[in-house]
């Protein structure tokens, strides 16, 4: 049976070519890059099909999120700083966290107001899933209709918004139903997925109940599995590298093979990486697979953005690197946001503004588009999804083992409850 499937095999359809429908001809310049602002590209209503023998199922995006207009950036300052597992600050967490989100607040609305008067994430990861959801409705009909969902850990719509929508939906309460909690992190770090997570395990447990699902699985609580990490899916290395080869063609033929490229990733603070953060190595993960796609035809760096705070964190910084490489006379850069599926504050404005407007050199220092509305990244979104729902598995292996140095009570039952849902898998 499919759910029994051996772990060996489930890692080798994850890793064979995914259909050809993943790549189709490059889309004239001007047409993709307007297509990729996220101002001019609109977004529909999926229309979905008649229920499959194993549907309804919720699909259910997770990220970081970002505040969609200047008024909101303030609360999601709060709800930033107030999480240690993304920025730890230790047993007075509860008292700087206010301080600083309240003195970073009117300069984050200033940014914010630079690039639109808000973030476009909401915009994109709506738009991502919902397009995603009528692919699945096409190739995996038994578990149609797929219902687009949408939980920010620090912005609307939050996680607790989206578990009500789900219930309000018709799924759980005592109705049961199948979830997919997917991550829009490719790569793990406790931090970003791990939190979004903890977030989504804390919600359940409030609003169905702490008791567990019943020996028999008629519990009718939503059953759910996680499509925790995929940092080499060739779908995703294939709309990375398009963007690449396309962006390169800006530059004149004969210094294009001399320009480096820059992977930037957000940063994590060092604390976080001793105690055993599988984060920059799955970072690395895609940066090789990409660079493989690319025949290694450019030299290149990772680098890190966003760093927060006085603590050490994981270096070296994109800025200080492009500073370094200019100063060396090297002025032909590209910036690529490996760790970003698509735009928002450290794109439009980090990278955009600051690094690059900053730079003195935007002519020749440039950031490949985001991933956005790219078709082939949708394709791999959906690509994703199914071979998870064939799969029977409720969550990769990997998310079964804490960091070593990992003290967190909450990161603990968490697991432990994503874990349990394995056995409800063949109930649902």
């Amino acid at each position: 049976m499919a759910f029994l499937r051996p772990a060996r095999q489930l890692c080798k359809s994850a890793t064979t070519p995914v259909a050809s429908t993943i790549r189709p001809p490059l889309l004239a310049s001007t047409q993709l890059r307007q297509q990729r602002r996220w101002l001019a590209t609109p977004t529909y209503p999926v229309t979905q099909n008649s229920a499959g023998s194993q549907g309804p199922t919720a699909m259910v995006f997770l990220n970081m999120g970002g505040p969609s207009t200047v008024d909101e950036v303030g609360d999601f300052l709060s709800r930033l700083f107030a999480d240690g597992d993304l920025i730890p600050l230790g047993r007075l967490q509860s008292y700087l966290g206010p301080l600083i989100s309240a003195r970073r607040t009117p300069k984050i609305q200033k940014q914010y107001a630079a690039i639109g008067g808000g973030s476009p994430i909401r915009k994109w990861s709506e738009h991502q899933c919902a397009e995603m959801c009528k692919i699945l409705d096409e190739i995996s009909p038994q578990t149609a209709p797929h219902k687009p969902y949408v939980a920010f850990r620090y912005a609307n719509p939050l996680t607790e918004e989206m578990y009500r929508k789900l219930l309000a939906d018709g799924f759980g309460n005592g109705k049961g139903g199948r979830a997919i909690a997917f991550t829009q992190y490719p790569q793990y770090s406790c931090s970003t997925t791990g939190s979004s997570l903890n977030e989504l395990w804390k919600w359940r447990q409030r609003l169905e109940g702490k008791t567990g699902a019943l020996e028999d699985g008629s519990d009718g609580t939503i059953k759910w599995s996680v499509i925790d990490r995929w940092p080499v899916h060739p779908g995703l290395v294939e709309a990375f590298a398009r963007n690449i080869e396309e962006k390169l063609l800006e530059y004149p033929e004969e210094r294009r093979d001399k320009v480096i490229l820059l992977f930037s990733a957000h940063s994590l603070p060092m604390s976080v990486v001793n105690r055993g953060d599988p984060y920059p190595a799955e970072v690395a993960a895609t940066v090789h697979a990409v660079m493989h796609r690319l025949n290694h035809a450019n030299p290149y760096r990772l680098c890190w953005q966003s760093q927060v705070g006085p603590q050490p964190w994981l270096g070296p910084q994109t800025q200080m690197t492009v500073e370094e490489y200019v100063a060396k006379g090297q002025k032909d850069l590209l910036l690529i946001p490996i760790a970003f599926t698509s735009d928002h504050i450290e794109t439009l404005y980090e990278l955009d503004e600051e690094v690059i407007g900053e730079s003195g050199h935007a002519d020749t220092i440039k950031r490949v588009e985001s991933l956005n509305g790219n078709p082939i990244f949708i394709q791999a979104l959906a690509d994703l999804a199914k071979t998870h729902l064939d799969s029977g598995i409720v969550c990769s292996t990997q998310m079964h083992l804490r960091c070593p140095g990992c003290k967190s009570d909450r990161c603990a039952e968490s697991k432990k409850f994503f874990a349990s849902q394995q056995e409800q898998l063949g109930e649902v």
